[in-house]
C-alpha cells in the first residue's frame, strides 16, 4: 500500500522534474556539440582548398595538384559550384575576394553586381511611398548587373597561371556529363519549385514533376553551353554575343531592366583592403562596398579592450561582450557603409582606435544596452539567405579568400531561358526605403540608396590573418548579416582560445546586429549557468534555427608552425561542405 506522503513526493518529484526538463536537455545539447570540437582537421602538406561542395574541392584540388596556383584553383572552383552548387554558386551574380601573395604582397578585387542604368532611388515604392512586396526580392526586376564572370577573368588576367579554357573545363564536364544530387541539393532544388515555376516564363531544368531525389543524375547542358562560351571568349562569352542576347531577351521577356549597354558598362574593381592589427595578428579584409572589413575591424579592436579567454569561450561574460560589440558595429553600418565610388565612406575614421574606444565607451559588463539607444530603427526579423565561400593555400604560400552570392537561395529565382543560371536579386541589398530592413533585416539610409550603376552594401567578409610575417589563417562563410560576426567568432577562436582550424569552425556561434534587438542562438551553444547570465543582463535569447544549414558555415585554411596546411570545412551545417589538400 501507497502511503499518501509517498504518493505526495512522488507527484512534487514529478514536477520538479517536469519543470526541470528544458534545462536539462540545454545542458545536453551543450555538452553534446561541445564534443564535436575534439574534430580533427583535413591536413594537407602543399596545398588546401575548401569549399561548399565536395566536386568543386576536387576540381580546386586537382589544378592545384597539377601545378596550378591558388588564384587558378579559385576560378575552377568558382565555376564548378556554378554547376553543383546553383543556389549560390553562381555566374549570374557577383562577390569579393581578399588575396595575399607569397611574398606579402596583398589585395581585394571587387565583382560586386550593380544597379541597372535605368534603376532609380524610389523604383521599389509605390505611389504612396510604400515599399512594393516582393519586388526586390523575386523576379527580373530584383536584378543586378552579374559582376562574377568579369571577376574570375580580371583575377585571371592579373594572376592566373594556367589556361583560361583550361579551369572552366571541369565545370563543363559537370554540366554536360552529370553529377549525382546530394541530400542537400535536391532539398534545395525541392524547397524552390513553386518559385522556380511562378518566376519563369518557360519550364526551365530545374524544374522536376515530382521533385529531385537524393542520387539522380543532374545534367544542365544549357549551363553546359554557356560555359563553354565562357571557355572560349572569356569576358566576351558572356557580357556579348549569344549568352548577352538571352539575358537581355530574358529582362525584355519579364520586365526587368538590365540591357546591353548595361553589360558593356560592368567592370570589376581592384581596392585597397581593410588592414588592422589584432593581438600581434595583422588582418586583411574587404572595403566598402562590403562592410565586412569595416566592422571586423570595430568588432575586434573594440574586443581586444577586454581578456576574452579569461571570460571563457561562450560564457555569459564574453557573449555579452562580443553582442554589445555587435549592436554598434551594425548600426553604424547603417548610418554611414556604401558605395565608395558614389558616396564618402569614412573607413579611417570607423576604424581607427580613437573612435572605437570612444564608440564601445559606454557598454556595461552587467547589462545590455537598449539598441534604441545606440541608434533608431526597428527590425521584426531575418529571412533566409545563400553565399558561399571558398578558401585556398596554395604549395607556394599564395592564399585566396573568395565569397559570391546570388543573395536569396537561387538569387531572383529566374533561370535565364537557354542560357541555364540563374540571376541574383542583389537589389534588395540596397535600402529601398530608408531605414526599411532588407531580407537579412538590415537597415540602410541614403549612404545605399538605388542609384545608376551603384554596388549595394554588403556583408560578405573575405578575410586572411597573418603574424609576424607569416600566413596564419584564410577564412570566410556565407550568411548574409551573420557573415560578419561568425568570421569575428573563428578569428577569436582560434587567436584568444587556441582552437585548431575544425574546433574554430565547429564552435556554436551566436549572432545580433542592432535590429533586431535579440541575441540569435545556434542550438547547442548555451549551457545553462550562460543562459542564466545572459538573461540577468537583460538580453531576449531566440534560437535561430536559420544557423542549420544556411547559415555560419565557415570554411577556413588554418597554417600552422611548420607551414603544413590545416583545412576545415563546416560539416556540422553544410553537409556538402569539403576541405581537400595534397
Amino acid at each position: 500500500m501507497v502511503k499518501p506522503q509517498q504518493t505526495a513526493s512522488a507527484i512534487i518529484f514529478g514536477v520538479f522534474l517536469t519543470l526541470l526538463a528544458p534545462f536539462i536537455a540545454l545542458q545536453l545539447d551543450h555538452l553534446r556539440y561541445h564534443w564535436r570540437l575534439a574534430s580533427n582537421d583535413v591536413v594537407g602538406g602543399k596545398a588546401m582548398v575548401v569549399s561548399a561542395h565536395g566536386l568543386a574541392s576536387e576540381v580546386g584540388r586537382d589544378v592545384l595538384a597539377a601545378g596550378g596556383n591558388a588564384f587558378d584553383a579559385a576560378i575552377a572552383v568558382h565555376f564548378a559550384l556554378a554547376v553543383v552548387y546553383q543556389q549560390a554558386g553562381n555566374i549570374g551574380g557577383g562577390g569579393f575576394m581578399v588575396y595575399r601573395l607569397a611574398d606579402g604582397q596583398t589585395g581585394a578585387l571587387d565583382f560586386r553586381e550593380k544597379a541597372p542604368i535605368a534603376a532609380y532611388r524610389d523604383m521599389y515604392l509605390d505611389a504612396d511611398g510604400n515599399v512594393i512586396k516582393g519586388a526586390s526580392l523575386r523576379g527580373h526586376l530584383a536584378v543586378g548587373v552579374p559582376g562574377a564572370v568579369a571577376g574570375m577573368v580580371a583575377a585571371h588576367e592579373k594572376f592566373g597561371s594556367r589556361s583560361w579554357p583550361e579551369l572552366i573545363a571541369p565545370a563543363i564536364e559537370l554540366a554536360r556529363e552529370g553529377f549525382e544530387m546530394s541530400p542537400k541539393g535536391a532539398r534545395m532544388f525541392n524547397r524552390y519549385q513553386a518559385d522556380f515555376r511562378a518566376l519563369n516564363n518557360y519550364e526551365p531544368r530545374v524544374l522536376r514533376p515530382d521533385g529531385w531525389t537524393p542520387g539522380d543524375i543532374a545534367r544542365f547542358p544549357a549551363l553546359a553551353d554557356t560555359l563553354a562560351r565562357i571557355a572560349e571568349n572569356g569576358r566576351d562569352g558572356f557580357y556579348k554575343g549569344p549568352t548577352a542576347r538571352m539575358i537581355v531577351t530574358e529582362m525584355e521577356a519579364g520586365g526587368g531592366m538590365i540591357t546591353q549597354a548595361d553589360l558593356d558598362a560592368y567592370q570589376p574593381v581592384w581596392r585597397d583592403p581593410v588592414t588592422f592589427s589584432y593581438r600581434d595578428h595583422e588582418i586583411t579584409s574587404m572595403p566598402p562596398p562590403s562592410s565586412g572589413g569595416v566592422a571586423l575591424a570595430q568588432l575586434l579592436k573594440g574586443a581586444e579592450a577586454y581578456n576574452v579567454r579569461r571570460m571563457g569561450h561562450n560564457s555569459a561574460a564574453h557573449i555579452h561582450m562580443m553582442v554589445e560589440l555587435e549592436r554598434r558595429a551594425y548600426a553604424d553600418r547603417a548610418s554611414y557603409l556604401g558605395d565608395p565610388d558614389f558616396v564618402p565612406v569614412p573607413v579611417a575614421r570607423l576604424t581607427s582606435d580613437a573612435y572605437i574606444a570612444g564608440r564601445m565607451a559606454a557598454i556595461r559588463s552587467w547589462e545590455k544596452t537598449d539598441s534604441k539607444t545606440v541608434r533608431e530603427g526597428h527590425v521584426d526579423r531575418v529571412e533566409s539567405v545563400e553565399t558561399t565561400h571558398i578558401s585556398i593555400v596554395d604549395a607556394a604560400g599564395n592564399a585566396v579568400s573568395l565569397t559570391t552570392t546570388l543573395n536569396g537561395n537561387f538569387g531572383a529565382k529566374v533561370v535565364v531561358k537557354d542560357a541555364g543560371f540563374f540571376l541574383n536579386n542583389e537589389m534588395d541589398d540596397f535600402a529601398i526605403k530608408p531605414d526599411h530592413a532588407n531580407q537579412f533585416g538590415l537597415l540602410g539610409n541614403a549612404q545605399n540608396a538605388v542609384a545608376p550603376q551603384k554596388r549595394m552594401l554588403s556583408s560578405m567578409t573575405p578575410t586572411i590573418v597573418t603574424k609576424d610575417g607569416d600566413l596564419r589563417l584564410v577564412v570566410g562563410t556565407p550568411g548574409g548579416a551573420t557573415i560578419i560576426t561568425t568570421v569575428f567568432q573563428t578569428i577569436m577562436n582560434v587567436v584568444d582560445f587556441g582552437m585548431t582550424a575544425q574546433q574554430s569552425v565547429n564552435a556554436r556561434k551566436v549572432h545580433s546586429q542592432w535590429q533586431p534587438d535579440l541575441v540569435m542562438l545556434e542550438r547547442g551553444t548555451l549551457s545553462v549557468p550562460s543562459m542564466i547570465g545572459l538573461m540577468r543582463r537583460g538580453h531576449k535569447l531566440y534560437a535561430w534555427p536559420r544557423f542549420k544549414y544556411e547559415l555560419g558555415r565557415v570554411e577556413a585554411v588554418l597554417i600552422d608552425a611548420d607551414r603544413t596546411r590545416l583545412g576545415a570545412a563546416d560539416y556540422t551545417r553544410g553537409e556538402d561542405d569539403r576541405a581537400l589538400g595534397f
